[in-house]
């Protein structure tokens, strides 16, 4: 649904994006991730087509965006990452302005800003001016726009920025809920909220796409081995060098500070067999242990992006 190939941007002398291919494919939420002067940014607005790459092929719901700008504006939602809005309109008048741009027919532009309305909780602010708005409600007002007319694609720049925790709650259920219905990429700084709302992450450095991926695969990517926590009940040193004797297991640390409890010992097993917990769990049954817990042990998604982005700092340097 989303396609970038080979994709560079330069400002004067600056280049922004360097070569940059990757794809979102239908239905799909992913988040774009990148520090500061990243290019994320820049993508996104290639993307909207809001300006031209300098080289590359972007592709937008199987159209071309150099070629198709306004097929592909009528099949995409976009919320910026500074959300332009007209002080003296109101929430419900601005929402029928943008609507009279993506929607043909009176009574279907009044459905889709009551839809949009509901779906962002603005109710309650329709008939405020937007000047008076805090930025929390400035921010869903953007969201609600860029819902109207059912786009298949969103691009969304930073979408929970300014909001309470209450309403990035909120904010982040109806973007789960709009996966599988629409294509969603986007981007934040909040890296804990893009590992519950996406499946897969793109990290972009400096231009350079760094990673593409699950968190989880990029996790085994990064450590180079699985690595498994088991919680067992039995004899300590019978477990243990049971899973020591496991083939493709490099190591098992027990874990003493946890052991002590009543469900057992707990113990890391890191192993090369990215398989490994099923023949742990085999294991554990046969020898009529209590297997009371596993589960992989992976970096969560702000230890990969800090590992990644500083790993090519060094290379840089």
């Amino acid at each position: 649904m989303i396609g970038v190939q080979n994709v560079t941007k330069y400002y004067g002398q600056v280049c922004a994006l360097d070569d940059v291919s990757f794809t979102v494919k239908s239905g799909e939420i992913v988040g774009l991730l990148g520090p500061n002067g990243s290019g994320k940014t820049t993508l996104m607005r290639i993307l909207t087509g809001f300006f031209p790459a300098t080289e590359g092929v972007v592709q937008v719901a199987g159209l071309d965006v150099a070629t198709s700008s306004l097929e592909v504006r009528n099949r995409l939602g976009y919320l910026p990452e500074n959300v332009v809005l007209y002080p003296d309109m109101s929430v419900r008048a601005f929402l029928h302005f943008c609507a009279r741009v993506k929607i043909d027919g009176a009574v279907q532009r009044r459905s889709h800003v009551e839809r949009v309305l509901s779906e962002c909780a603005l109710e309650p602010m329709a008939h405020r001016q937007m000047g008076t708005l805090s930025k929390g409600y400035r921010q869903r007002v953007g969201l609600a726009q860029a819902l109207l007319g059912n786009p298949e694609v969103l691009i969304l720049d930073e979408p929970t920025v300014g909001l309470d925790p209450n309403q990035v709650i909120d904010i982040r259920e109806l973007i789960k809920g709009l996966g599988g219905k629409a294509t969603i990429l986007l981007s934040s700084h909040i890296l804990h909220e893009v590992e519950l709302m996406c499946e897969r992450v793109v990290i972009i450095d400096k231009g350079h796409i760094l990673a593409e991926d699950t968190t989880d695969r990029l996790s085994e990517r990064i450590q180079g081995a699985a690595n498994v926590r088991v919680r067992a009940s039995g004899p300590h040193p019978d477990i243990l060098s049971a899973l020591r004797a496991l083939k493709a297991v490099d190591q098992v640390i027990e874990h003493d500070e946890e052991s002590d409890g009543p469900e057992g010992a707990v113990f890391t097993v890191r192993s090369s067999n990215h398989d490994i917990a099923r023949e742990i769990a085999q294991t554990i049954i046969h020898n009529g242990w209590a297997l009371h817990e596993l589960r992989p042990v992976t970096l969560d998604l702000e230890a990969l992006f800090v590992r990644l982005t500083r790993e090519e700092q060094k290379e840089a340097a």
